[in-house]
């Protein structure tokens, strides 16, 4: 009888996907590590990755600051959708693949000691898509920055409307949007901040709408695709259309900002924008 030898698996086999990233802008491979510690920048070629909503939030925020709001709110079936899978499977998936309730948080938190209401997306639930609870919870952080007077940060990652909600999907452009009027009108600061990408609904609503706007290098940002525009108006659209930097060079962005940037740019534009507190005698 054959003698039987025990098999191994290849070392590189089974770490060398969960250690090396592929840039998809200049195809380099980068050591993961390298590229957590680089804020998710590639830095052969400025790439940036797109980011989970902790993550963005541990770049931004002061270090034990955080405190969340209404984390359990979840999505429900208003119309009973079902494409290739039922919405509430969809929506369970995506959960079980983020770790969060929906595409969107928000919460209270600190950025270089200043106080501010902050709503951060995650695109990989379900491409960032915005539902009633998206809207819902951009609606809250807006009263809440109002009731407080704190200043308002969103930092948007989004597909768009989530279709799957139909109508209840497009109220939340509305909603929003009154939301952020009332924030305009009591002098309430309001910092946007549009990462890849930022398109449809989103940024018809809250994302274009900041007192100052900013946006991530070469970040996809606009509302219909670019074959939609292209055939709406019968033209070919110029390069670099709909991203950030074309977006900057024609006034709809208010700067660029390179990430590892970001946190004290968001924290200078605070110090700016909110009046320090009066001194009594």
């Amino acid at each position: 009888m054959p003698m039987k030898f025990p098999t191994f698996r290849s070392r590189q086999a089974g770490t060398a996907e969960k250690m090396w990233t592929r840039c998809p802008s200049c195809e380099e491979q980068l050591f993961n590590k390298q590229l957590e510690k680089a804020m998710f920048v590639c830095p052969t070629c400025g790439h940036h990755f797109r980011l989970s909503a902790p993550v963005r939030l541990g770049q931004l925020i002061d270090e034990g600051s955080w405190e969340e709001h209404d984390p359990g709110l979840v999505s429900v079936d208003p119309l009973g959708f079902v494409d290739q899978k039922a919405y509430p499977d969809r929506v369970a998936a995506a959960q079980l693949a983020t770790g969060l309730r929906d595409a969107a948080i928000w919460g209270t938190a600190r950025i270089e000691g200043q106080p501010l209401a902050i709503v951060v997306m995650d695109f990989a639930f379900m491409g960032g898509s915005m539902g009633a609870v998206v809207g819902e919870k951009v609606a809250r952080a807006a009263e809440s920055a109002l009731a407080e007077r704190l200043p308002l940060v969103i930092v948007s990652a989004s597909g768009g409307a989530r279709m799957q909600e139909g109508t209840f999907a497009l109220m939340q452009l509305a909603k929003t949007m009154g939301a952020l009027e009332r924030l305009r009108e009591a002098r309430v600061p309001y910092i946007s901040i549009m990462s890849d990408p930022t398109t449809g609904g989103t940024f018809a609503s809250y994302a274009a709408m900041g007192d100052v706007n900013l946006a991530e290098p070469n970040a996809l940002i606009g509302f219909a695709g670019a074959r939609v525009g292209a055939g709406t108006i019968g033209q070919e659209l110029p390069p670099g259309f709909q991203r950030a930097e074309f977006l900057f060079h024609h006034g709809f962005v208010d700067r660029v900002v390179a990430r590892p940037d970001l946190r004290r740019e968001v924290a200078q534009l605070l110090r700016f924008l909110v009046p320090p507190e009066p001194v009594h005698g």
